[in-house]
């Protein structure tokens, strides 16, 4: 059995809140760019931006994987953009939980700040495709450990 962690350390626990999805079944570079687009945002406004990235109105901007990413109207100035729909569905009920365990807590929803979003590559799941004349290929499922940590600014 696996011990997990979190990757940020030394925080204030009276004043600060983590959560964590582990092994989720979403992309690991649409998780990248979109804990990138939502780190330093109150949970209203990174609620605001997944719910727009399902429906979507806003683009999540593409700055590392950007490869023949096509090119999109953004608001952050920059060119290469996606809609990561299944992804942000899976942070956006990690936000929920981010919000729900800040509530128990008693911290202040509207000081909440997200410090800390992060993403890892999780374990490779070897699955196989039906290919002519009876032979098969494999090909991997990857999975995503995805970190939220929000702390309570004055």
């Amino acid at each position: 059995m696996p011990r997990w962690g979190y990757s940020i350390k030394g925080l204030d626990p009276d004043r600060s809140v983590k959560c964590a999805g582990r092994e989720l079944k979403i992309s690991p570079k649409a998780a990248t760019e979109i804990c990138r687009a939502i780190k330093g945002m109150k949970i209203e406004e990174a609620r605001k931006l997944l719910e727009d990235v399902i429906s979507h109105k806003r683009a999540i901007p593409y700055k590392r994987y950007k490869k023949e990413v096509p090119h999109k109207s953004l608001q952050e100035r920059w060119y290469a953009g996606r809609y990561p729909v299944k992804a942000a569905e899976r942070i956006l009920r990690l936000l929920e939980e981010l919000e729900a365990n800040a509530e128990y807590k008693g911290l202040d929803l509207e000081k909440l700040r997200i410090i800390h979003a992060a993403s890892q590559r999780g374990m490779k799941t070897r699955k196989y495709i039906p290919r002519a004349f009876g032979r098969s290929a494999p090909y991997f499922d990857i999975q995503t450990h995805v970190e939220l940590v929000g702390y309570e600014t004055e």
